[in-house]
């Protein structure tokens, strides 16, 4: 996100592909936002971190894959 927010960091990465530099464009046109999303609420985590019941619960549902408990 600091990159592609802020052009200072570009002499530093020009070995970065080309979409990420194309997202840094879209975000310099005001086309695209980039908004923080803490860990917690963070739908990815299913797939990479161990979580607890409750957890996983939660990132299910948010993902449309089961139904959340009544």
């Amino acid at each position: 996100m600091a990159i592609a927010k802020n052009p200072v960091f570009h002499a530093c990465t020009k070995h970065i592909e080309v979409q990420y530099h194309y997202v840094r464009e879209l975000i310099e046109d005001e086309i695209v936002e980039l908004e923080y999303c803490p860990t917690e609420d963070n739908c990815e985590n299913i797939f990479t971190k161990a979580l607890g019941k409750d957890q996983l619960l939660q990132h299910l549902h948010q993902l449309g894959v089961v139904t959340w408990p009544t």
